[in-house]
């Protein structure tokens, strides 16, 4: 498997994608950002003429800015997750819904209109091709010996792909890094918030089968330890959670923003940290199933101390 890497415009820096023959046929994992650069990247590092497969660990604009632009430069199959397919499908219906969810956190329609001004600029989600195949519809990961995990946490639709003794993981296992798990509406009902904290937890046994192989992360350092990264993550959740703790539960979340970060964030980052806060929120009503995956991982007893403390 190689690795490609390519800068990107957002905080979270650079991002990897990675590229391998299987069978005989070119597959590439994630595509990087939709910018000129990464674009001229692709093009110098990919031979998008025998390219047959693009397989997306999720669809945030990092990992799968450049998929219009491979479908319309190549031959190549564009694979992307069920969740995602659903996300495109009913873009406008889901807004609305993220958009309740705001305004039932507090947030006022000023805000709600420049998040919406965000999104509608392609930030956060950057436009489709025109043709794709659902992932886990398919047959050609099984024909092609991908083994396809379903690992939600950080956003609902994040894939791992097993192949052979590697892992390519997008967002879902990263060094040294809390990634914001983003708030969205639960697409498979539309009736309410999606919970990123019940995913995480049930993922997390998910990614034990994960141990002896090489995991091959979207952003930053390789991951030498599952281990290590799983308890760094729990870790520093449990940090935040603990100063969580400290203002009411009745505080609106723009106020608690705005105590905890300031009130100059733009608004794509006070959706972070509004994710993050239901996030926590989440972990604080429901502690003991965090604590029950760490236990079935042979985890728990590392952070036992640090559980107790806020738990």
């Amino acid at each position: 498997m190689r690795q490609h890497t390519v800068h990107t415009p957002y905080m979270v820096g650079e991002a990897h994608f990675y590229s391998t023959e299987l069978g005989g046929e070119p597959v590439l994992f994630d595509t990087g950002p939709a910018t000129a650069e990464a674009r001229e990247f692709l093009r110098k590092s990919v031979d998008l003429g025998r390219l047959k497969h693009v397989f997306i660990t999720h669809c945030h604009v990092d990992h799968y800015g450049l998929a219009r632009f491979i479908s319309e430069n190549s031959d190549a199959r564009i694979y992307i997750p069920r969740k995602d397919a659903l996300k495109l499908r009913h873009h406008d219906r889901r807004l609305a819904h993220i958009e309740d969810e705001l305004e039932a956190m507090g947030f006022d329609r000023r805000y709600i209109r420049r998040f919406r001004e965000v999104v509608d600029g392609n930030r956060l989600f950057p436009g489709a091709p025109e043709r794709f195949t659902v992932v886990e519809e398919s047959p050609e990961p099984a024909r092609l010996g991908i083994r396809v995990l379903a690992c939600p946490g950080h956003s609902q639709s994040d894939l791992v792909y097993r192949v052979g003794g590697c892992a390519v993981t997008g967002d879902i296992l990263l060094r040294g890094i809390f990634q914001a798990p983003l708030l969205d509406v639960d697409l498979d009902t539309f009736a309410g918030r999606f919970s990123n904290y019940a995913a995480y937890c049930a993922s997390l046994l998910k990614l034990g089968e994960l141990r002896d192989g090489e995991i091959l992360p979207g952003h930053r350092h390789m991951v030498e330890s599952l281990e290590e990264t799983v308890l760094a993550y729990v870790v520093k959740l449990f940090e935040r959670a603990e100063r969580l703790k400290g203002f009411p539960r009745a505080l609106p979340v723009p106020l608690l923003i705005d105590q905890l970060f300031g009130n100059a964030l733009d608004p794509f980052v006070t959706y972070l940290k509004a994710s993050e806060i239901a996030f926590m929120r989440d972990f604080l009503d429901d502690p003991a199933l965090l604590k029950a995956s760490l236990e079935a991982l042979g985890l728990f007893d590392q952070v036992r101390f640090a559980y107790a403390a806020v738990a």
